[in-house]
């Protein structure tokens, strides 16, 4: 072997040896074995030290029961610690407590008190009186939980397909003159991040305020590490949230998975599409990727700029007055065009509070949908609050159907996604498999009023551990828009037969129940 290819190849260890994923995970690990090691010690005490475990498990489990988490939360707790108290009881005081600092609660306050503030200074007051009771109702809640208001004079265009998005993000970021903000939960280098990336440089030479704010969790395998460095160095402001330690702790629970593309507060993207080159089918992972946007203009996208704006103070640090960004309602209405139709209601979901703000969109709207329910989701991991919901509409004879992929991205997720079909399906629900591929979209259309579209997964995480946004719309063109989209991927779609979900071997089947009791941890 010559010098020259040994020393390749010791390079080429060195780099996988200092990766940092690499290193967290066997830091990780170090830290489970020394804390392994230090039980198995107490095995020369084991009498007082299980009696010592055991107390400590009767109060978490008391305490599990007590709290205010989801049901299905607190069985995937309860389980492994009444079977193993010792590692259960460990584990859960490590990663289970769903839970952030009183100064970071107080901190996100302030910053969500600035931002109403701002938004009562730029955004008239809106008469609902036009509305139906049905979307006042909702209205009104979003504007109550969902941190921002409901908006007219705003028009909107959908994107069924990640690529006929990415067109429009680029054409509407080449306008930019004074600010660009993104906020994505993964970026992955390859075409369609260069090519972003490349507009983004330009346009902070140009003198735009670009900014960008990425999850640490969403890009560990997609970005390399101190990349934000990189990019402050190209004149990019640079965000990364919820920074990774090699720490035991439950900080992995809490993900930013929202994605908002705001251009100068008149222009706004959000979807199921991240920056990363699957999304646009430029190669191929699991079949076709469906996946959406939707491209918003006028009064609304000044409502994500101010969603944007909250989450980059309480991450970056101290930000001026938010209002200091607002584009006028002139701007706002030139923008919106003569499309200006319909009823917008940004919101998010934050897990800084007890509302669980996804998941009371997604009820709002199967329960009062009186012709139909369509639906798109990646995963089909829910708990019995929205089972009971959708099987009572459709025992009411509302028209429930669901597509879910039929190649999956995760197998063990799919292998509960399809443990759930029965249930839904003996009561009159519809299930289509997308056989072209993977599904990635989230999208509820009813009645043909009422869509949203967004980053909410109809899994446990999404509804009640993320960060994620979306948008609900009511009597808007992109209602009908989200509605063909749904028949036309419908089309393509296999529907699912209850012969098809009981030609199961029994072992599949309790793979399917244990891993349905211990999906709110996956």
């Amino acid at each position: 072997m010559t010098e020259e290819v040994w020393g390749s190849k010791m390079k080429n260890l060195l780099k996988i040896m200092t990766n940092r994923i690499i290193i967290i995970v066997f830091l990780i690990i170090l830290q489970l074995a020394v804390l392994l090691t230090v039980v198995w010690r107490f095995n020369d005490f084991f009498v007082y030290f299980y009696a010592t475990n055991i107390v400590i498990s009767i109060f978490i489990v008391l305490k599990i029961i007590n709290n205010r988490s989801n049901p299905a939360y607190k069985i995937a707790w309860l389980v492994p610690i009444m079977l193993i108290p010792i590692f259960g009881t460990a584990i859960y005081l490590i990663f289970g407590r769903v839970r952030f600092k009183k100064s970071e609660k107080i901190k996100m306050f302030i910053i969500q008190k600035k931002e109403k503030e701002a938004n009562e200074r730029t955004v008239t007051a809106l008469d609902m009186s036009g509305l139906s009771l049905d979307a006042r109702a909702q209205a009104h809640y979003l504007s109550h939980f969902g941190e921002s208001s409901l908006f007219v004079n705003s028009s909107s265009r959908y994107f069924p397909l990640g690529e006929e998005a990415f067109q429009a993000m680029l054409e509407e970021m080449e306008k930019a003159e004074k600010y660009l903000f993104l906020e994505y939960f993964i970026i992955a280098e390859g075409k369609m991040w260069d090519t972003i990336l490349e507009v983004m440089v330009r346009k902070a030479r140009e003198g735009v305020d670009v900014r960008l704010m990425y999850d640490d969790f969403g890009c560990l395998l997609t970005l390399p590490h101190n990349y934000d460095k990189e990019l402050e160095r190209m004149g990019i402001k640079c965000c990364i949230f919820n920074q990774i330690n090699p720490v035991l702790s439950p900080i992995f629970n809490n993900r930013n998975h929202r994605k908002i593309l705001v251009i100068d507060g008149k222009v706004a993207f959000t979807g199921g599409i991240n920056l990363a080159d699957e999304y646009i089918n430029q190669y191929e992972r699991f079949g076709h990727w469906k996946d959406n946007a939707i491209m918003v203009k006028g009064e609304v996208a000044w409502g994500f700029t101010l969603l944007f704006l909250s989450l980059w103070e309480y991450s970056r640090g101290k930000e001026r007055d938010y209002a200091y960004y607002f584009p006028g309602y002139e701007a706002l209405r030139l923008a919106a065009g003569e499309e200006s139709q319909g009823y917008y209601h940004p919101y998010v979901d934050s897990p800084f509070d007890k509302e669980d703000v996804g998941m009371n969109v997604y009820l709002n709207l199967i329960y009062r949908a009186e012709k139909y329910v369509y639906i798109t989701t990646p995963y089909l991991v829910i708990d019995n609050l929205l089972t009971e919901a959708l099987t009572t509409a459709a025992k009411s004879g509302v028209d429930v159907h669901i597509i879910t992929p039929h190649i999956p991205d995760k197998w063990y997720v799919h292998e509960v996604t399809r443990s759930n079909y029965a249930r839904l399906m003996e009561s009159g629900v519809r299930i289509f498999e997308y056989t072209p591929g993977f599904i990635h979209s989230k999208t509820f259309v009813v009645d043909g009023e009422y869509a949203t579209v967004g980053t909410v997964n109809l899994d446990y995480r999404s509804l009640y551990l993320h960060f994620e946004n979306g948008i609900w719309m009511y009597q808007s063109p992109s209602v009908q828009e989200v509605l063909q989209d749904h028949l036309h991927t419908e089309a393509l779609s296999q529907e699912m037969t209850l012969e098809d979900v009981h030609r199961v071997s029994w072992l599949r089947t309790m793979l399917r129940a244990v891993l349905g009791v211990f999906s709110p941890l996956l």
